[in-house]
């Protein structure tokens, strides 16, 4: 036992009144606890008690000592009901939505690792590219790649991608590299379908903004299709960066006109304004914000 252990412990017995009583609230024998206290008067080389068969007094050392002793068994009691707040805080559900290809890329693996780590939070994700209330329609928290000017909602940046050209190694080896946007045009191009200006694809080099008409076989509305389509050597695609970590770092896929920006867009971590989120519901929130800074990080160096 710690020193602390027993103070407490003589804080305890002073208060029980009797070695009986004090030994079984600490769940220890009389024995036991007569020696800790002994172990506690050798090392401050005093006498704490007085000790008759009848009852227990305080020794003027023992007076001096005891209001410290009691405000350490406050202290760890405090400590003990703090911890079970925070227990009870980081239980129960939160319920988010995301763009799907974000989710599909990144959430089923991110979130498995903030379960393990907080097992007791129930997490219902939502994958959807459909503008949710998150008020109205009992959502904690929300990715968005736009934010309305709605004073109801915090929005904290999370991260900024930007569409990257991309192929497979086969397909360039096939029908060789594009060297400027204008190449692009003698292409097989993987379109977008989302987008209405499908087939006009912008690039910009330093105060030119460059427009190149595309076609290709295959076009969609989800990015992760396309992506598929460019592994399968289909085409070129433009893909959101946050999509191309691993297939860029093994090779599967190369970037393309890396001299050329393309359009950026930021996304933002939203929730509904509270004065104060709930415990789980912030932790989840700073998770997410490390690990998007981490991830854009890690990416920046490919």
């Amino acid at each position: 036992m710690s020193e602390m252990d027993d103070l407490a412990a003589f804080a305890v017995l002073i208060e029980a009144g009797s070695f009986t009583l004090a030994a079984q609230q600490l769940g220890c024998s009389k024995g036991q606890l007569s020696k800790r206290i002994s172990l506690l008067e050798t090392r401050f080389s005093v006498v704490l008690l007085q000790r008759t068969t009848r009852r227990l007094s305080l020794t003027a050392a023992g007076a001096a000592l005891l209001p410290q002793a009691q405000a350490l068994v406050i202290q760890v009691e405090r400590a003990r009901q703090a911890l079970a707040r925070l227990k009870d805080d980081m239980a129960g559900p939160i319920r988010m939505t995301v763009p799907v290809s974000l989710g599909e890329t990144f959430f089923d693996g991110l979130l498995l690792e903030f379960s393990r780590e907080y097992p007791e939070v129930q997490i219902e994700l939502e994958l959807n590219n459909s503008y949710r209330d998150l008020s109205r329609d009992g959502f904690d928290l929300a990715i968005r790649s736009e934010v309305a000017n709605d004073e109801r909602m915090v929005a904290k940046p999370l991260l900024a991608w930007h569409e990257m050209t991309c192929a497979s190694p086969a397909y360039l080896e096939q029908f060789g590299e594009p060297q400027t946007p204008a190449d692009l045009a003698d292409h097989r191009c993987l379109l977008n379908s989302h987008y209405s200006g499908r087939e006009e694809w912008l690039y910009h080099q330093q105060h030119e903004l460059l427009r190149v008409r595309v076609s290709g076989p295959f076009a969609s509305n989800h990015y992760n299709l396309l992506k598929k389509a460019a592994l399968a050597h289909a085409g070129i695609a433009r893909l959101p960066s946050y999509l191309l970590q691993a297939e860029l770092a093994d090779g599967r896929l190369r970037w393309l006109l890396r001299d050329y920006q393309t359009r950026s867009m930021p996304m933002y971590l939203v929730h509904p304004y509270q004065g104060g989120l709930p415990k789980r519901t912030q932790v989840l929130a700073d998770y997410l914000m490390g690990w998007f800074k981490r991830s854009g990080e890690a990416l920046d160096r490919l």
